[in-house]
């Protein structure tokens, strides 16, 4: 019996030792990534999803530093490098759970990166399916303001490229960032982002 309680005892506290060092990870990854020092947080969130595969968190931050880094970067050469680190961490995740919204958004923000690096070639191939996913995201999580936010977000880009009526977005956009308000993370690690970029996409609106 002695024997079993150890055994029990020391489980329990390398499970409790792996959730602290779990916790401490992605704390440093966090900190580093807004100390601007993208690639050794996108870095440290690889070596965290490598360590703990029960959570999908630490290979969506790999996609998401790499995808928004790769919005402001004009090097083909580069964009390949990002979006494709972006799209392998998300793909191991994906392949796990397809309906997970945050994980169909971050996928539809990869392809939005193309489409923003090129139109032309990438625009009419890729705008289908964004809409695709964020339609598959909304159905899931309709209340989840980075879904409402970034399917209105898509959709106001096509809109200006059409020079068609935006209005109906903007009002998108007034819920998203209601629905910011009222939102809960799952856990302290959740996504949680995206209303200071509702609210700069507001003022566009008026």
């Amino acid at each position: 019996m002695t024997k079993v309680i150890t055994t029990i005892v020391l489980l329990v506290c390398s499970l409790l030792s792996a959730q602290g060092q779990f916790e401490q990870g992605m704390g440093k990854a966090f900190q580093l990534w807004g100390e601007g020092k993208n690639t050794e947080a996108s870095d440290l969130f690889e070596r965290i999803a490598g360590a703990e595969k029960t959570s999908w968190l630490p290979n969506y931050y790999v996609a998401l530093v790499n995808t928004t880094t790769a919005f402001r970067t004009k090097d083909k050469d580069q964009m390949n490098l990002l979006l494709s680190k972006a799209q392998k961490s998300l793909d191991i995740e994906m392949d796990k759970n397809p309906n997970n919204a945050e994980l169909l958004v971050m996928q539809a923000m990869i392809h939005t990166a193309w489409i923003a690096f090129d139109p032309m070639t990438n625009g009419q191939k890729l705008s289908g399916t964004v809409m695709e996913l964020y339609g598959k995201a909304q159905a899931i999580a309709p209340e989840n303001p980075r879904v409402v936010f970034g399917k209105a977000e898509f959709e106001i880009g096509g809109a200006k490229f059409w020079g068609t009526d935006t209005k109906p977005m903007c009002v998108q956009i007034e819920k998203a960032i209601g629905l910011f308000a009222t939102f809960k993370p799952e856990t302290p690690f959740s996504p949680k982002w995206g209303l200071e970029r509702a609210l700069e996409a507001q003022k566009n609106c008026k």
